[in-house]
């Protein structure tokens, strides 16, 4: 069957700051209390999903949350307006303020696992969202997103689950743990699911391993997916404590190319016998590996040389990835690309954009995108508002020009303009990509 692999990129929301939230995330760390830019980061964003739909492929938007939630401050024993609840969680807890006003919807490759119609056992297109439950900023976004996903993929081709139960023992961080590989998109599948630990484990690692095993296997088996063309790997403990806090900081794949690190998995020569033997029938698994002697785990994590988009593009006969700018700036993984682009393995080409407002926060341009396999009915089915056309472009241009600020510091999140600006540009923005009046929960409040 005919399918594309669409991509749906989070649009960064007005509030994108650098609160350094995120325990683990070297870059996140690093950038913490600097100013930000949301204005150029959103427009950063959107060039990059324009590029890649020039170029014919499928390419949709996903919208940013509501920011602050103040919702979650209320349930954390704040009262009065939302102008007051603000106030005083300035004054009293500015971490927790931090939290509700972060912007991470935008990385949207942690807003669900995917499982094309072709590998579940009814036939339908399955998205679970993640429950996120390792961060406190980043666990209040599963509902919201359920939200949005049932808002875009609607109707009887697409089953959109709830997030499994927000409990460690289900700690599920999305498609950043999961890669598909297949002999084309139309056709059957191996879902591989990566996982940090297991919920019984002692964790001794440096970082958290923010997937369990048990999330793995409760999504697949939430899909329908086949046991046999699934695979459940260890990311390598080693990766996890050098800031790998996501198997797509050293592991990208597309159709039957994995392009990993090589302390990605820690049991690297199982985790391709069992690739090989879930594929077996369907295609030959292809593993482009790069040695640490050549890319130390450091420099793939600072670079982001895997957190980028492995593409199959258009009349092309080679693979693209699809990097950051910071990976053509390290002078090994610079180096990397162009041994591996001169010869003759499956990737041919490497493409450099500019995504520097994510990156300074910890998100390359795989963290910007959700992979959503799609046969023509099913792409027929969804929002068409949010799939990337000129004018829908042109349009969220404008918009973002009109709301955002230029600059933002993490003490002006303690002003309840802030929060005016953010809701007056998403009760904008539910026009432009046709998500209904009532999209927001603070418009279902007026």
């Amino acid at each position: 069957m005919t399918a594309v692999e669409a991509n749906f990129d989070g649009i960064i929301g007005p509030t994108h700051n650098y609160g350094g939230l995120s325990f683990g995330n070297m870059a996140s760390d690093r950038n913490r209390g600097a100013v930000s830019a949301p204005r150029a980061a959103v427009l950063e964003g959107l060039k990059k999903a324009k590029q890649l739909a020039e170029a014919g492929l499928v390419q949709g938007v996903l919208p940013p949350q509501e920011r602050p939630d103040t919702g979650f401050l209320r349930r954390a024993g704040f009262a009065g307006t939302d102008v007051q609840i603000i106030e005083a969680a300035a004054k009293s807890a500015p971490g927790l303020l931090r939290n509700v006003y972060s912007a991470s919807p935008m990385w949207a490759a942690n807003a669900a696992t995917v499982s094309p119609s072709a590998d579940t056992s009814d036939g339908r297109l399955h998205l679970t969202p993640a429950n996120l439950v390792t961060t406190l900023h980043r666990s209040i976004e599963g509902p919201a997103t359920q939200h949005a996903l049932s808002r875009i993929f609607a109707g009887d081709r697409f089953a959109v689950h709830p997030p499994l139960p927000p409990q460690s023992t289900f700690a599920d961080e999305g498609a950043a743990n999961h890669v598909r590989l297949c002999a084309d998109h139309g056709g059957p599948g191996v879902e591989i699911f990566v996982y940090g630990r297991e919920a019984s484990e002692n964790w001794t690692g440096q970082f958290p391993a923010r997937q369990s095993r048990e999330a793995c296997e409760a999504v697949a088996r939430v899909h329908g997916l086949d046991p046999e063309r699934c695979v459940f790997i260890r990311q390598g403990q080693a990766a996890i404590d050098a800031g790998a806090f996501h198997n797509d900081v050293v592991c990208v794949g597309t159709l039957k190319t994995l392009f990993f690190h090589e302390l990605a998995f820690e049991d690297k020569a199982g985790a391709m016998a069992a690739i090989r033997a879930a594929a077996e029938g369907l295609f030959d698994p292809v593993f482009v590996e790069v040695p640490e002697n050549e890319v130390p785990i450091g420099d793939a994590i600072s670079s982001y040389l895997f957190n980028s988009q492995l593409l199959a593009m258009p009349g092309a006969d080679r693979l693209m990835l699809n990097a950051p700018m910071e990976t053509q700036e390290t002078a090994s993984t610079q180096s990397y690309c162009t041994r591996m682009t001169t010869g003759n393995g499956p990737i041919g080409t490497v493409n450099y954009v500019d995504v520097r407002q994510s990156m300074r926060n910890g998100g390359g341009p795989a963290c910007l995108r959700l992979r959503v396999v799609l046969t023509p009915d099913e792409l027929s089915a969804v929002n068409s508002s949010c799939l990337l056309t000129d004018n829908i472009y042109a349009s969220l241009c404008g918009w973002a020009e009109q709301h955002y600020r230029e600059a933002l510091s993490v003490d002006d999140l303690a002003d309840p303009a802030l929060m005016q600006e953010s809701r007056q540009a998403l009760d904008a923005l539910t026009g432009l990509l046709n998500l209904g009046p009532d999209f927001y929960p603070f418009q279902r409040r007026q």
